[in-house]
């Protein structure tokens, strides 16, 4: 039995914010995703071209960049709705228990990860959640990708927080307060977590402050079993 939603009653919108990457998965989707779609070799020269590009973020910018730059924007898309039944598999059967405790509520869903739009945004669509808020590649008008990812920084860290209100901003107004629920695994979540009202860490690698992902499942099974 589904008891009601406390957090309703405050007329606040609940949202519930995943990680995708060591969060809703068991392990890193995006480097399994540009072998597939750009092959190994291309990969490895690829990642040597962009090892001038200073810090993480500017390498991964970069080379997604030298990847996919000059392509059809359409045979990315092509390539990330046919890995949606790879990455289904790769999730943890407690994150989909998580998504369905949020879904079964009302609450709203999304997605905001360093990873592609052009596999995220279809398997949102195939779980049926709200949104995922991701890496997005810049098209021309022809619809040519330009090499450049849009914003121009890798969605982590603080870009997660400005992505999601931004996402927040235009679905709810702006200026309206929401109840959040946020769950990472590692430093590029803390700041997420950190604006959450129920910050949940993820797997071996999350910071130990706050409360673990099988801690919060565990007393929501729990909640479940009482009449």
């Amino acid at each position: 039995m589904i008891r009601p939603d406390p957090s309703a009653a405050s007329g606040r919108p609940v949202v519930a914010a995943f990680d995708f990457d060591g969060t809703l998965t068991r392990r890193d989707t995006l480097a399994p995703f540009l072998r597939r779609a750009c092959g190994t070799w291309p990969v490895v020269r690829a990642a040597i071209a962009a090892r001038r590009a200073r810090g993480r973020d500017a390498f991964k910018v970069a080379l997604v960049g030298k990847l996919f730059g000059g392509w059809p924007a359409e045979r990315l898309e092509s390539m990330g709705r046919a890995h949606v039944p790879t990455l289904l598999a790769a999730l943890r059967p407690t994150s989909l228990e998580r998504l369905d405790w949020h879904r079964r509520r009302g609450h709203a869903v999304v997605i905001v990860s360093a990873s592609l739009g052009a596999y995220l945004r279809p398997l949102a669509d195939r779980l049926e959640l709200d949104g995922a808020l991701a890496v997005e590649l810049v098209a021309d008008a022809g619809g040519t990708l330009t090499g450049e990812v849009v914003g121009g920084v890798n969605n982590r860290g603080p870009e997660k927080v400005a992505r999601l209100k931004g996402w927040l901003a235009a679905r709810f107004g702006p200026g309206t307060e929401v109840e959040l629920w946020a769950y990472g695994d590692s430093s590029g979540d803390a700041e997420l977590l950190a604006i959450a009202d129920h910050p949940t860490w993820v797997g071996r690698r999350a910071p130990r402050a706050g409360r673990t992902y099988a801690a919060v499942t565990s007393a929501a099974s729990a909640r479940r079993r009482r009449p």
